[in-house]
């Protein structure tokens, strides 16, 4: 049994403070109003007796004690979430065959997770999962050719599909480490005249993506050069890395890249904000509580295995990149 005073939302809060040394930030992370944090906060301490953070400093910073009792804080809420999520699952047993096709966003943390997850309610069916572009997951879903599609959504209504929105995942600028001065990884005062000293390396025209920025950025009145597109996400984010040029991303897209982490920055966008919605579609003629029991699953998915390790790099994403709960 926990001591009293140490309840799981007080947990959920020191470990969003922990990250974000700011009451406001943890707030928006846990969906609690700011005077509940420190209550919360302060009854974790009073129960612990000790100070998890030192209160004097802005942002707020986590104590030796504090950082003992992080690393064992983080280990618990880790495990409680994938069990959660992966109870989350309906039985899918009784299926004879399952496809389901999944952007190549997730492939590093989220697909072998949820693939295992799936693997062990599908005892008695053949299971095919497919990785590829938003454009072609969401045609191949119109064709059925799958049950089940994880992909980039237009917003445009399809007929016999229907959508569960999952994540918001705004789009960021990246560059080269060191390329912007005087700016703030939150890009106040970040001038959009520095950018002009490199070129602005975009995606590939055909992707989804692609079409997103360029409306965004049209809507800005925000124009520029067009002389690289590029195919790859992880080329794109090493010819950052090599300081050719800068592009435009998001999170998921971010973390993906971690083997260049060392290399660039991610900025808040200096021209407006937009994000794209990755949701969840299946048939419409599907039974509706299994799509609904998949999508809760990816949703604790992403939160565990994106979002949480990206707040911890980028906090100032806090409110933006978020799940979507449908």
């Amino acid at each position: 049994m926990l001591m009293k005073g140490v309840t799981l939302r007080g947990l959920e809060v020191f470990e969003a403070l922990a990250k974000t040394g700011s009451v406001a930030q943890a707030a928006e992370i846990t969906g609690l109003s700011q005077p509940a944090v420190s209550q919360q906060l302060r009854n974790l301490e009073k129960a612990l007796s000790s100070d998890l953070v030192d209160h004097s400093r802005r942002p707020m910073v986590v104590t030796p004690a504090g950082r003992t009792f992080l690393a064992r804080t983080e280990a618990v809420l880790a495990e409680l979430r994938l069990a959660q999520s992966e109870l989350t699952v309906v039985d899918l047993s009784h299926l004879p065959a399952l496809s389901m096709g999944l952007i190549d966003d997730f492939d590093n943390d989220l697909t072998p997770r949820l693939m295992t997850i799936l693997a062990d309610s599908l005892t008695k069916c053949r299971f095919k999962m497919i990785t590829a572009s938003s454009h072609d997951i969401i045609a191949a879903m119109e064709a059925r050719e799958l049950h089940i599609a994880v992909a980039a959504t237009t917003g445009a209504l399809r007929d016999g599909i229907v959508e569960y929105p999952l994540v918001q995942d705004p789009f960021i600028l990246v560059a080269p480490k060191g390329f912007i001065q005087g700016s703030t990884s939150a890009a106040q005062g970040l001038d959009p005249a520095q950018l002009s000293a490199l070129p602005f390396l975009r995606y590939a025209g055909d992707q989804l993506i692609s079409q997103q920025i360029e409306a965004h950025l049209a809507r800005q009145h925000v124009t520029y050069e067009s002389r690289f597109e590029i195919g790859s996400h992880l080329a794109l984010m090493a010819m950052v890395a090599r300081r050719v040029g800068w592009a435009i991303t998001t999170p998921l897209g971010y973390m993906r890249a971690a083997r260049f982490h060392d290399q660039i920055e991610a900025y808040a966008l200096p021209f407006g904000t937009a994000a794209r919605t990755i949701s969840l579609f299946t048939g419409a003629d599907w039974a509706d509580q299994v799509p609904r029991d998949v999508a809760q699953t990816m949703r604790h998915l992403i939160q565990s295995q994106m979002i949480d390790p990206a707040l911890v790099r980028l906090p100032w994403l806090a409110g933006e990149f978020k799940v979507i709960e449908n």
